[in-house]
């Protein structure tokens, strides 16, 4: 299949039930994804129409000019238009590196000073907030459940999974599983930290 000139393969139906840990590895934790936020044209999805506003509002707020400011006022317009049909709260100003997914934005609050890296999926009802000290920092390629907190000044891994309602208020080392209430690590991946 082509898609803006570049081939796009997919790995469905291609890959057993035994390698998914393996296909996992070719999403990487480092370089952005960036057909993951792609969206066709006059399709109702909120989620990507919702990142589509953020990235259209940093693209131009690097340009001074006044045809820039005036498309920073229609991306604010759109992202305050999809921040209500999503009921998420992601500022304008987030840092947030591409290929981010949000399969169901419902409630999904990121506090601005939280970093968050390339390629992550984050489902409903995800807070990332300060705490002590700071927000968190989110590596590359990381799995956010549903319902998860993670708060203050921590580090999650690259290739992490953070499971649903999880309480993070600690550290979780690359390719790690933490689960719970406070959340603890269950589970290192054999594979390690490839990128």
């Amino acid at each position: 299949m082509q898609s803006g000139g570049h081939s796009v393969v997919s790995l469905e139906g291609l890959v057993s039930d035994a390698d998914k840990e393996k296909v996992e590895f070719l999403i990487s934790a480092e370089i952005p994804d960036w057909s993951r936020e792609g969206k066709a044209l006059l399709v109702w999805d909120p989620a990507r129409s919702l990142l589509a506003s953020l990235r259209a509002y940093q693209h131009h707020c690097e340009s001074r000019s006044l045809l820039a400011a005036a498309h920073r006022k229609v991306a604010v317009l759109r992202h305050r238009f999809w921040s209500a049909v999503t009921g998420a709260d992601i500022p304008l100003t987030c840092k947030i590196d591409g290929g981010l997914m949000l399969p169901h934005p419902n409630g999904i609050v990121i506090h601005p000073e939280a970093r968050i890296g390339p390629n992550c999926l984050i489902f409903q009802q995800v807070t990332i907030g300060i705490g002590d000290g700071g927000a968190p920092v989110i590596e590359g390629n990381v799995d956010i459940g549903a319902g998860a907190k993670l708060l203050g000044r921590i580090v999650v891994g690259a290739r992490a999974k953070i499971g649903a309602n999880a309480v993070v208020i600690r550290d979780v080392p690359s390719a790690a599983t933490a689960v719970g209430v406070p959340a603890k690590i269950i589970r290192r991946s054999q594979t390690g930290d490839r990128g």
